[in-house]
């Protein structure tokens, strides 16, 4: 795995996370990364006029503090940087890559994707997120602070640069365009317009579930925004009967859709709802406190690296619809983490059920981490999967 970083005379080890992963290709930045610094660290000398007064820099969407670690490097103590994250792992990567460069926290100041902006930046970076409703969020809140003075640095994957991707920005910010293709990548070029009439945005969304009298809330970046995935409506259908009392974590919990039928089923169950997405965190309370709001205090809602912050055998039942990407990249080593945590988690005869998609090797894996695993259900694109655990 690639790990030294070096742009001009900045030098970084750079590590992704959860650390130890198994693809040893990928490494912590990207092209677009490299750009958006080629084009940033120049401007903080030329921006920065008062010394006594850090410069305030915002980021947003550095998925593993390759941004981060080289503002710092570059302008320690003249620049208070905030870095806006809808990850969990996302802020794990960036400060653990801070104290591996021996980079202080001092300029630095994590902000999770539902906080407000600061005022005024005089300098943004971006990396366009995937989800484009999450990118319209962005860009209406950042329409909202920014001053005719803010420089805007923006670059992603030349794919990902769309004609409706360039439209959001006219729309939220101003005149806008893209640059020729460079090391597969492009920037934005936009300039903020105060006399723009912007749309306005509904976020979160609420739609009802099928027939149901029920209603689902989603922030901007919730997977499966207005609609049932269609795994999830799959493990609804074969969600597992709890008794009375027992305490049930839903890991990667999403809009909180399986806890909500759970808690319809079982009202006696205490619930633990964890996802590493802060929006995701949100979405589930609001679904909960909406639809059944008396049994909020039966409810954890908790922003994690899996189980991290749960105590060994402390659950008897995991539910868990695992993903298979990070980013965009398509890897299984999270939905193994999130196995491991779920068998040290669980009490002795406790079990962990998912839905998964049928040509990932889960069963193997729990096989092999618990001893068993039993099919439950199948359909053609998914399976159910239940181990329990022995010792």
């Amino acid at each position: 795995m690639k790990t030294q970083f070096t742009l001009g005379a900045v030098q970084l080890t750079l590590h992704r996370w959860p650390l130890n992963q198994p693809n040893h290709s990928l490494q912590a930045w990207d092209a677009a990364d490299e750009l958006i610094l080629e084009h940033a660290l120049p401007l903080l000398s030329l921006q920065h006029t008062e010394p006594a007064t850090p410069l305030p820099v915002l980021v947003l969407n550095d998925a593993f503090g390759v941004l981060a670690c080289a503002l710092s490097a570059s302008a320690q103590g003249t620049i208070l940087q905030y870095s806006v994250q809808d990850s969990v792992l996302a802020q794990l990567a960036c400060r653990h890559n801070l104290a591996q460069n021996h980079l202080s926290e001092r300029d630095y100041k994590a902000l999770t994707s539902l906080d407000a902006l600061p005022d005024a930046p005089q300098l943004v970076l971006m990396k366009l997120p995937a989800n484009h409703s999450y990118l319209a969020f962005q860009l209406a809140a950042l329409s909202k602070v920014l001053s005719v003075n803010s420089k805007l640095v923006i670059a992603a994957k030349a794919k990902d640069i769309t004609r409706n991707v360039l439209a959001l920005f006219e729309q939220f910010i101003g005149p806008t365009e893209a640059s020729l293709t460079i090391k597969k990548c492009r920037y934005i070029s936009t300039t903020f317009d105060a006399t723009l009439v912007r749309p306005e945005l509904n976020f979160p969304l609420r739609w009802s579930l099928d027939d149901d009298n029920k209603t689902l809330v989603n922030h901007a970046n919730v997977f499966a925004r207005e609609k049932l995935d269609i795994g999830a409506r799959f493990f609804l259908q074969n969600l597992p009967t709890v008794a009375s009392g027992s305490t049930v974590i839903d890991l990667g919990c999403g809009n909180g859709v399986l806890s909500l039928q759970l808690l319809t089923q079982q009202p006696t169950c205490q619930l633990i709802l964890v996802d590493e997405s802060y929006m995701a965190v949100a979405s589930a309370k609001a679904t909960i406190e909406e639809n059944m709001p008396q049994y909020v205090a039966q409810c954890r809602f908790i922003a994690d690296d899996c189980l991290t912050q749960q105590s060994s055998d402390s659950a008897d039942w995991v539910i868990c619809n695992p993903p298979f990407h990070q980013q965009a990249t398509v890897t299984t080593h999270i939905a193994t983490q999130m196995f491991k945590d779920a068998k040290r988690v669980l009490k002795t005869g406790g079990r962990l059920r998912i839905v998964a998609n049928r040509h990932l090797p889960y069963r193997l894996q729990l096989e092999k981490l618990f001893g068993h695993c039993q099919q439950l259900a199948a359909n053609p694109k998914f399976v159910i999967l239940e181990s329990i655990k022995r010792s």
